[in-house]
């Protein structure tokens, strides 16, 4: 059963451009219709032009990453979940995956949230008063009737099949990008320099440049759905990174183009935010303009919560071929050529959580599991380029190398051996933890303290950032793996560094709420792993 479903979904439909089109449809339209007025109006102003390029670069440093080992096991799905497993073992895995899936469901429930408030704001807000009237309403919310049928709806275009699922994205993207250049040509007849003139580009300063970067990331969350269809692109050799790379620059340059029109057509404290690009039009009187943003605003929320649904069943179908979640959810349906249970249960429980749970509820929790997926897939590629290629042929066997060896000296070999991998094991995992450990000291103790504490902790700091160096320097001094690829990240080790650096800092800007969920979905998951 296994091997014919690994068979069925094995089938090659995708090219280059279906995999841009995903990637781009799942980060374009929550970033554009929605995070772009939302940083600009709280957090940077037009200065969101610049956060957007620093989490594009956050993005990019992850994105070559996974770039890399979607050509070392391209024949895979699951993403970030199988890299792991071919690389450091079945319990770090389950660990990712079952991360993965939670930070899906509440990506699907937020997108169809979304779509809800979007047609209700559309409806002069009659949907919501309506089922407050009939239906009642809790302490912040009321049960979103009209999202549970969306987050259904979804789920089974998803399970139609991935012919139908792309072409339809690809649709919807058509539409997407038509709005979006109608934005920029139309919104030049409206602008004003003057609300980028006398310190109103940057009103909160670098402060506020940097954390809008951080909320900004979450616009560029979701290129890795390219790195879930290893087993049905075409070419996933060369597809795979160049979808990658073309979808983050797609992306940048959508955020950046209609941030640019956005602040220079209303002043940064007047944007709307629930529907900034469609109310940007309202405010000049061209209500012809704000519906038609709304037309692409609901083509490119529809688009991102396909993006949500559609890597969701597959990391649940790779973890259950595996056996580490129950075997029913790894059959694949021979009509359709994709997992439809696991399709079917997941989207079935996002429809859940979009029904009960506040869209700003499901924000907050969002992000945590994917920054962790992230940093680990970078922490691979360190621990891969550096391992003998004998200890890196076979994909799934058992385990792709053990970490479980004997510390020794470098040999002087121009060739990677088994003591020169441990050394750059050992390094990559403390440059993990000191990661950790260093912004843990300069948010809490250098940003946040005071007198002798911070002089104390800024000391600290400094150390720390000297052990990071001394890592760095001992990893380059280790030969790299002679497996040639087709592609391969640039600049390792600094590259794969920064990334664990940069997700290791966005993770620890997120809220003590976020940090409880994912502490307790893990205790969850430990208690199914064992």
């Amino acid at each position: 059963m296994a091997a014919t479903s690994h068979a069925l979904l094995s089938l090659r439909f995708l090219t280059t451009v279906d995999l841009v089109s995903l990637g781009v449809g799942s980060c374009v339209g929550t970033g554009m219709y929605v995070v772009a007025g939302l940083v600009a109006k709280a957090m940077a102003g037009p200065g969101v032009i610049l956060s957007f390029i620093i989490a594009a670069v956050a993005s990019i440093l992850s994105g070559v990453c996974y770039a890399e080992f979607g050509v070392r096991v391209p024949k895979t799905t699951g993403s970030a979940y199988t890299y792991s497993y071919v690389t450091v073992g079945e319990f770090v895995a389950f660990f990712i995956g079952w991360n993965l899936i939670l930070e899906y469901l509440i990506g699907t429930a937020a997108g169809a949230s979304a779509l809800s408030n979007m047609f209700d704001s559309l409806a002069n807000h009659s949907i919501s008063n309506y089922m407050i009237t009939h239906l009642g309403k809790g302490e912040d919310t009321y049960p979103d009737l009209l999202a549970l049928f969306i987050a259904l709806l979804v789920t089974v275009i998803i399970a139609l099949g991935v012919r139908n699922t792309v072409g339809f994205n690809n649709v919807l993207n058509m539409v997407n990008l038509v709005v979006w250049v109608f934005i920029i040509i139309a919104g030049l007849f409206f602008v004003s320099v003057n609300n980028w003139e006398g310190g109103r580009f940057m009103p909160y300063g670098w402060s506020g440049v940097m954390q809008g970067a951080a909320t900004c990331f979450y616009a560029f969350i979701g290129f890795d759905i390219i790195a879930t269809t290893g087993e049905e692109a075409k070419n996933p050799n060369t597809s795979i990174p160049y979808a990658i790379t073309a979808s983050l620059v797609t992306c940048l340059t959508a955020y950046v183009s209609v941030s640019v029109i956005l602040t220079l057509m209303v002043p940064y404290n007047l944007i709307d935010g629930s529907a900034p690009l469609m109310e940007m039009f309202a405010v000049h009187g061209f209500l012809w303009g704000k519906y038609t943003v709304a037309v692409g605003s609901i083509a490119g929320l529809t688009v991102s919560l396909l993006g949500s649904l559609f890597p969701m069943p597959r990391v649940i179908y790779a973890m259950a071929r595996d056996g580490l979640l129950f075997r029913f959810l790894s059959h694949v349906t021979a009509l359709t050529h994709t997992p439809t249970v696991a399709c079917v249960v997941s989207g079935s429980l996002a429809a859940v959580l979009a029904l009960l749970v506040s869209l700003r509820d499901l924000i907050e929790m969002m992000s945590i599991g994917t920054l962790l997926a992230y940093t680990l897939v970078s922490v691979c590629v360190l621990l891969l380029r550096y391992q003998p290629d004998d200890q890196t042929d076979t994909l799934l066997g058992g385990h792709y190398y053990t970490l479980r060896l004997r510390l020794g000296m470098p040999d002087a070999s121009a060739r990677p051996t088994p003591a020169t991998g441990r050394i750059v094991t050992r390094c990559t995992l403390l440059l993990f933890f000191v990661s950790f450990l260093l912004w843990s000291t300069i948010i809490f103790g250098v940003e946040q303290g005071t007198g002798v504490g911070a002089v104390f902790s800024g000391l600290m700091a400094t150390m720390m950032a000297g052990s990071l160096a001394k890592l760095l320097i001992m990893i380059i001094q280790q030969p790299e793996s002679t497996r040639s690829l087709p592609y391969m990240a640039p600049c390792v080790p600094f590259v794969p560094a920064a990334a664990i650096l940069v997700n290791s800092y966005l993770m620890l800007k997120l809220s003590p709420l976020t940090w409880a969920r994912f502490t307790i979905w893990c205790l969850i998951g430990e208690l199914k792993h064992s």
